[in-house]
């Protein structure tokens, strides 16, 4: 095995405790070498062995360094990944991949020039429900998609002081959690061709959106793509409708709540999901409904594919493309949003 890829991790917030160092530091294809974070004492706490540096650029100038993940506010993304970039690094951006599409062909450009892997963390790919849905699409059992649908809701009445839901450029769930459910439609059906889209705020003393309802148009079928933060009864995750049969799948992936509770990616059932979805299909005149046993997630999945591509040249897991393609469908969002109409997206 070649030497483990060296990594440097900037900020020690939610998304970087929750999602990255978790497998940084657990997967012997990585070295946890450095983090950056105005709170040392809060890193040390979690990861004692863990270098602490009181700035990105540290992180940046360190000549071991390989690879640097940028997981904080969606604002900073560009003008970090541009340094790292400049610096000679590797870069993992989180999602989303920056808060315009200009930027984030800059960056596409920039990685180009460079000749450096640069990918966006879009963890959802490996979502148990995503994998058993991709599965299921690929062996056709369901016919022609005529209808998908997908919800990412959660109940969260009271508004929270944090970036996420603050009246600032890349704030609230358009930005946070649509690009999950764009990304998955998109990997799953290929680019719209138009999206209408109402975004908004619904809980008192919101800032920003707390609210999406989009509809994506194909030729063939209709995506609808869903969030809200009011949502205390369930909805689908998935509900799919083909020509011979439907999908429909209740509950969020495990992944997320396990790492939030300070599990490690470490033990054999991780990432299984035992909310099973349904498939109904017709036979004869009758419709017949049994349960599909979800396949395994695993966001460690993302970072082996990335030491992949960096070791052994194999293709980057989420292109910077891929992630344009996404910020265009969130900026037509926006204007569908604004001007309360359809609007066409041009890729």
């Amino acid at each position: 095995m070649s030497a483990p890829i060296k990594v440097g991790i900037v900020g020690y917030g939610y998304a970087s405790k929750t999602f990255h160092v978790p497998f940084i530091a657990t997967l012997p294809e990585y070295e946890l070498t450095a983090i950056s974070s105005s709170n040392p004492a809060k890193v040390s706490a979690d990861w004692p062995d863990v270098a602490v540096v009181a700035s990105p650029e540290e992180l940046f100038s360190n000549p071991e360094i390989e690879l640097v993940i940028i997981p904080t506010p969606n604002d900073t993304h560009y003008p970090l990944a541009s340094e790292a970039l400049a610096a000679g690094k590797h870069v993992v951006v989180d999602k989303p991949f920056t808060i315009t599409v200009e930027e984030a062909k800059a960056l596409q450009k920039q990685a180009q020039d460079t000749g450096k892997l640069l990918s966006v963390y879009h963890n959802r790919r490996w979502d148990a429900g995503y994998l058993t849905l991709k599965k299921l699409l690929a062996d056709g059992s369901l016919g022609d998609i005529k209808y998908y649908e997908s919800h990412f809701d959660r109940y969260r009445p009271v508004t929270r002081q944090r970036w996420r839901e603050s009246a600032v450029a890349g704030g609230g769930i358009w930005y946070d959690l649509g690009p999950h459910l764009l990304d998955q439609a998109l990997q799953f059906f290929g680019k719209p061709k138009s999206i209408t889209a109402d975004l908004g705020m619904l809980r008192p003393g919101a800032e920003a959106v707390d609210y999406f309802h989009s509809i994506l148009e194909y030729a063939d079928k209709k995506v609808i793509l869903h969030s809200s933060t009011v949502a205390a009864a369930e909805s689908p995750l998935y509900v799919v409708h083909g020509m011979k049969g439907s999908y429909v799948k209740y509950g969020l992936d495990s992944q997320e709540d396990c790492l939030k509770s300070g599990q490690l990616p470490t033990s054999q059932n991780w990432g299984e999901d035992k909310r099973n979805g349904s498939v109904t299909m017709s036979q004869g005149d009758d419709l017949i409904t049994q349960e599909l046993v979800n396949e395994k997630g695993n966001y460690g999945g993302y970072y082996l594919a990335i030491h992949d591509a960096i070791r052994n040249g194999a293709l980057n897991p989420v292109l910077p493309q891929e992630a344009i393609d996404i910020m265009k469908v969130i900026e037509a969002g926006i204007l569908s949003n604004k001007e309360k109409r359809t609007i066409n997206i041009d890729f």
